[in-house]
C-alpha cells in the first residue's frame, strides 16, 4: 500500500476498566507511529455478545487479592445472546459498582467510572477509555456500525443481529439457518428472516478480511490469542507485528491517563 501507514489493533469491550493486554496494543501502536507516522486505527468489535468479555479483574489496593466483576443484565437472553452494543445496563448497575471500587482504584479512577453515561456496555467501555485517555489520537471503528457494515465486504462466515423475544440477538448463520448456540453440541434454530448487510458481523476466521476491507491497514498488531488462529496468508498486504509485553495481561489497567 503507498501513502502513510494505518496501525491498527482490534478488540471486543474488555471490561469497564481495559483489560492490560489492550493498554499493551495501545502503547505499541504509539511506539510504532513515533517511528514511522501515520494513523492509529482501534477496530472495536463490539458486536461480539460474551459476557465473558467485559469481566473486570481488579487486585485490592491492600491485600493485593484479586476480584473480578462485571456488568449485570436485565434478563438471561440479553446477557447471553444480546451483541455488546446491544446489552442495556440497568439503572442501579454504575451506583453499585462505584461503591466497590474504593478498595481497589484511585478516587480519580472512580470518579472517572461515575462521570460515564452510557445505556449499554460497549458505549460505557468505550467512554470509560476515553476518559482514561487511551483513545486519545486514535480512530475508534466500531463494528456495530452499519456504515462500516454496508461498506464491508461480503462473507459468507457471520452473524446476524437479528429479533428474537423481544430483544436483538447475535445469531450464527449455519447452512443457511441462523442459529443460537445453546452449549456443547446444542443449537436452537431460529424462525426464517430476512437480513442484510447492516446487520452482518464477521466470525472469528473472517473478521481479519472484513475488517481490512473496510480500514486498509498497513500494519495489525496482534495479541497473543489473535496470532494463534490469525489467517495471515488472507491479508499479504499486512505487516503483522506482536503488541508489546505486559504483566498480568488479562486483569485490569486502572491507573489514569493511559
Amino acid at each position: 500500500m503507498s501513502g502513510a501507514p494505518v496501525i491498527a489493533f482490534g478488540q471486543q469491550p474488555c471490561g469497564f476498566f481495559p483489560r492490560r493486554f489492550l493498554v499493551a496494543k495501545v502503547w505499541t501502536a504509539r511506539r510504532l507511529q513515533k517511528e514511522m507516522g501515520g494513523e492509529i486505527v482501534f477496530f472495536y468489535h463490539d458486536a461480539d455478545h460474551d459476557p465473558r468479555e467485559t469481566q473486570t479483574t481488579l487486585r485490592h489496593r491492600t491485600t493485593d487479592e484479586a476480584q473480578t466483576l462485571n456488568f449485570t443484565f436485565e434478563n438471561k437472553l440479553q446477557r447471553k445472546y444480546t451483541p455488546l452494543y446491544a446489552k442495556r445496563i440497568p439503572a442501579d448497575w454504575q451506583a453499585n459498582t462505584a461503591r466497590q471500587l474504593g478498595a481497589f482504584v484511585s478516587a480519580e479512577a472512580i470518579e472517572a467510572f461515575k462521570a460515564v453515561h452510557a445505556t449499554n456496555v460497549a458505549d460505557f467501555c468505550l467512554e470509560m477509555y476515553r476518559a482514561m485517555g487511551m483513545l486519545e489520537g486514535v480512530r475508534v471503528v466500531r463494528s456495530s456500525d452499519p456504515a462500516v457494515r454496508t461498506a464491508a465486504c461480503a462473507i459468507d462466515d457471520h452473524y446476524a443481529d437479528v429479533p428474537c423475544e423481544g430483544e436483538t440477538v447475535r445469531a450464527r448463520c449455519v447452512a443457511g439457518a441462523l442459529k443460537l448456540h445453546r452449549g456443547g453440541s446444542a443449537y436452537q434454530t431460529l424462525p426464517p428472516c430476512e437480513y442484510g448487510p447492516a446487520q452482518i458481523s464477521p466470525a472469528r476466521d473472517s473478521r481479519l478480511g472484513w475488517m481490512q476491507s473496510v480500514i486498509g491497514c498497513t500494519h495489525y498488531i496482534a495479541g497473543a490469542g489473535e496470532q494463534a488462529y490469525l489467517r495471515t496468508a488472507d491479508a499479504p498486504d499486512i505487516t503483522f507485528v506482536a503488541r508489546d509485553e505486559i504483566d498480568r495481561s488479562s486483569e485490569a489497567y486502572v491507573d489514569l491517563p493511559v
